[in-house]
C-alpha cells in the first residue's frame, strides 16, 4: 500500500456539523427561492434533500453533495440561463458568508487536524461549496493556516464526483494521487477519490452518510475524524 503524504477532506459533515450549519441557510434560501412562500418553500426543501420526518437532511441528496449551481437548476427548471447564472451568484455569496459565521465544527474535529498538521500531512479541503465559503469556512474555524489549499466546486472545471480536484491538489503539492486520501461523508467523496486514482478513501459518519451508503466504495469508515490520525499512524 502506498504511503499517504496529503489528505483532502470534504468540508460539510467532515470537518463542519452539517446539520446544525445548513439547516437554518437552506431554509433562508428555499424563502428565498419561493419568494416567502412557507408551503413552496417547505416542498423546495424536500426536494433537494431535507426530511422533516428525521429532521436531517438525507445521504447524497442535492443539499448534502450537490452545489449551488445544481441546487439552483432543481428550484429554478424554467429559468434561462443568465437567471440561473444570476441566482448561483446570489447563493454562492449568501452561503460563503452566513455559512462561515454559522459554521458549527464537528467535536474533535479542529484537533485532529492539528494532529495531522504536526505530523507533516499536507491537507487541503475538497467541497462542492463555493471556493470562497470554503476559505472563509476555514479561518472561522481557526484551521485555515494548516491547509495548502480549498477547492470548491468553482475552482476546478468538473467538481465531485469528477476527479480534478484530486488532480489540482497532485499539481499543487508534488503528491502521486496514491499518496493522497480523500476523506467524506458522503458517496460524491469517495467516487472522486476512486476515479481519481486516490491512495486512501475514507468515509466518515459524522455526516449524513450511513455505513451502508459509504462501506462499498470506501477503504475504510471511521465515526469521524477523531478517529483519522490513530488510523494513519497504525496503517503506516
Amino acid at each position: 500500500m502506498a504511503e499517504i503524504k496529503g489528505i483532502l477532506f470534504d468540508k460539510d459533515g467532515t470537518l463542519v456539523d452539517f446539520q446544525q450549519t445548513w439547516y437554518a441557510l437552506a431554509d433562508l434560501m428555499a424563502l428565498h427561492a419561493a419568494d416567502g412562500d412557507r408551503t413552496r418553500a417547505d416542498a423546495l426543501m424536500v426536494k433537494a434533500g431535507y426530511d422533516y420526518d428525521r429532521h436531517c437532511f438525507r445521504a447524497d441528496s442535492v443539499f448534502a453533495a450537490g452545489t449551488n449551481a445544481d441546487i439552483v437548476a432543481l428550484w429554478y427548471p424554467s429559468a434561462d440561463e443568465a437567471r440561473r447564472r444570476e441566482m448561483t451568484t446570489y447563493f454562492d455569496t449568501f452561503t460563503a458568508e452566513q455559512g462561515a459565521l454559522q459554521s458549527v465544527p464537528l467535536p474533535g474535529s479542529q484537533e485532529a487536524i492539528a494532529s495531522l498538521h504536526r505530523a507533516g500531512f499536507r491537507m487541503g479541503v475538497a467541497t462542492n461549496d463555493s471556493t470562497g465559503g470554503a476559505e472563509k469556512t476555514l479561518l472561522a474555524l481557526g484551521i485555515a493556516q494548516m491547509f495548502d489549499a480549498a477547492y470548491g466546486y468553482d475552482a476546478v472545471a468538473n467538481p465531485k464526483p469528477a476527479p480534478d480536484t484530486i488532480q489540482a491538489f497532485s499539481d499543487l503539492t508534488g503528491l502521486k494521487p496514491a499518496e493522497i486520501a480523500m476523506v467524506g461523508d458522503n458517496r460524491h467523496d469517495l467516487e472522486m477519490a476512486k476515479a481519481g486514482g486516490a491512495g486512501l478513501a475514507v468515509g466518515v459518519l459524522s455526516g449524513t452518510g450511513t455505513r451502508e451508503s459509504l462501506a462499498p466504495l470506501a477503504d475504510v469508515v471511521l465515526d469521524s475524524i477523531v478517529e483519522l490520525p490513530g488510523y494513519l499512524n497504525g496503517r503506516g
